[in-house]
């Protein structure tokens, strides 16, 4: 799950919803990415980072630690 990501977005009052029209995305693909079990595509990344001014590594958990794995 991106926690990073969903701490964010309820910081600056945003919702999931918002998220996937910023994307151009729908709102199943979004909760799918949220949940881990999607990855997110490098310019979605980008694109949410350039937004909040914030580094990806700050937004972003890695894949392993997305659906609590260590692998």
């Amino acid at each position: 799950m991106q926690t990073k990501l969903l701490v964010l977005l309820k910081e600056n009052g945003l919702t999931q919803h918002w998220l996937a029209e910023f994307l151009e995305i729908s709102d199943k693909q979004i909760g799918e990415k949220i949940k881990g079990n999607v990855p997110f595509k490098s310019d979605e990344m980008f694109k949410i980072s350039n937004y909040f001014n914030l580094a990806i590594e700050n937004i972003f958990l890695p894949r392993m630690y997305e659906n609590r794995t260590k692998n």
